[in-house]
């Protein structure tokens, strides 16, 4: 069914393309608050019925009034799945779209383990010493931990999250002490 309304038919299929250019411009942190909102957002909208959405004289003019109800209730049962899809696709593209890893940084970001290399030589470790990863993260050791007489050009290491507690512990490759750092940038 095609409508000829021109306020729908230029809308064309339903879309979603302002949302999805809103949640592109936020920040990691807001992205991932708005993230879970999403489908809050989208149940409440799916929740009201097109003859809700559209004024009496847009809802007559796309011939809306001509359905049976049982018509209307698959009409509004299929915008509300497509709402659903939607939502989901435009939370999606928004989380890949920020390309900002923000493990280490948010309280509420990923706690999955961190693996690259690090830049340049390592030389130990030491409190206060950062250490640039490949992929552009930068983490500063916090505790006392060391390792001393070590050059290592391009270590690979792991960082992974505490079991209790929002801590972070770096560890290089081939040794067993591992530093308590955080993330810096």
């Amino acid at each position: 069914m095609r409508s000829t309304h021109p306020h729908l038919a230029a809308r064309g299929p339903l879309r979603l393309s302002a949302l999805r250019l809103s949640v592109i411009r936020l920040s990691a942190l807001r992205l991932l608050a708005l993230a879970a909102l999403l489908p809050l957002a989208g149940a409440s909208l799916a929740q009201q019925k097109i003859e809700q959405q559209m004024t009496y004289e847009q809802f007559k003019a796309a011939g809306l009034d001509r359905l049976s109800p049982e018509q209307l209730a698959n009409l509004n049962s299929w915008l509300n799945g497509k709402l659903e899809v939607e939502t989901a696709k435009a939370a999606e593209t928004a989380k890949q779209s920020s390309g900002e890893d923000s493990r280490g940084l948010a309280v509420a970001a990923s706690r999955e383990p961190v693996s690259g290399t690090i830049t340049g030589t390592f030389s130990g470790f030491g409190k206060g010493r950062s250490f640039t990863l490949d992929n552009g993260q930068v983490w500063q050791q916090i505790d006392s931990a060391s390792i001393t007489g070590v050059k290592d050009a391009n270590p690979k290491v792991k960082i992974t999250p505490s079991l209790v507690g929002s801590a972070w512990y770096l560890s290089i490759e081939g040794f067993n002490t591992r530093a308590k750092v955080q993330r810096v940038k």
